[in-house]
């Protein structure tokens, strides 16, 4: 069985149930059987790997993302509201600059710990991620102290309307906003997924005068505790599918600021 089944079949056997009333519209909570039943028909024929919609972080500073719509076309986001089913952080090293092709890393991680490797660029299969040489500071090509490989966070946001989530990833210049939002939610004792949370774009500049955009959280609502638990389950359905997406260049913004480790194992703009 193919991820895309695994998906479906993980989606019908770990159902949630619905919710009578809602703060925020998602049709998963709202109409249970019949976000299933559409999951089910249009995907369940699908060959191959499992698709979200990707999320794209504009370059040269640009404050608006863009989400691809049902009909092909590119619509324009000031904000992104929704629910934060899953977030995990991989690795990606691409040899080459970006030439505007929707190409695979020339070696990556999924679970950050080992590499695909290739050995083309010096780096042998089953290459441990923490002793890779591209992922070591101060291995970045285009100089300063920043990493070869780059260190990326995936954040699967469920919007509103919506029954499968949009794919936002996180180039280094916004993990670290990310890590503190995470962790202002913990310090409340809140969980990512029990609360709508607010996507923006900020514009910043590095030290070499080239502005780049970087993303900004914050909570917009609570979700009750039932709504919480329903989509806590409904994540846990989808988790393979989540887990398994292809990495490719799309995912990394190519003119972020070069970024240095401090003292203290953070992320600065150097």
């Amino acid at each position: 069985m193919n991820t895309t089944e695994n998906a479906v079949t993980n989606v019908e056997q770990n159902a949630v149930a619905p919710v009578a009333q809602t703060t925020f519209n998602l049709p998963v909570l709202m109409d249970k059987e019949e976000a299933m039943e559409v999951i089910q028909t249009n995907l369940e024929s699908l060959g191959g790997e499992f698709k979200f919609d990707k999320v794209k972080i504009p370059s040269g500073g640009g404050t608006s993302f863009e989400i691809v719509d049902e009909n092909g076309e590119a619509n324009p986001y000031k904000v992104l509201n929704g629910v934060v089913l899953d977030y995990y952080p991989i690795n990606a090293y691409w040899a080459k600059e970006y030439s505007g092709e929707k190409n695979p890393p020339d070696c990556s991680s999924l679970d950050c710990i080992t590499g695909t490797g290739s050995e083309e660029y010096g780096i042998p299969k089953g290459q441990k991620c923490a002793t890779c040489p591209k992922n070591q500071w101060g291995s970045d090509p285009k100089g300063g102290r920043g990493k070869a490989c780059k260190n990326i966070i995936r954040v699967f946001l469920l919007q509103e309307g919506s029954i499968l989530p949009v794919l936002l990833a996180l180039p280094p210049t916004s993990t670290g906003n990310w890590k503190e939002y995470v962790r202002r939610l913990t310090t409340k004792m809140k969980p990512y997924y029990g609360v709508v949370t607010s996507v923006k774009l900020e514009k910043d500049k590095n030290d070499g005068g080239i502005e780049y955009s970087k993303t900004v959280f914050g909570k917009a609502d609570d979700l009750s505790k039932q709504e919480a638990k329903a989509l806590k389950e409904f994540a846990t359905s989808l988790k393979p599918a989540m887990r398994s997406v292809g990495i490719d260049s799309t995912e990394y913004t190519m003119d972020e600021p070069v970024y240095a480790e401090t003292a203290a194992g953070g992320d600065e703009p150097y």
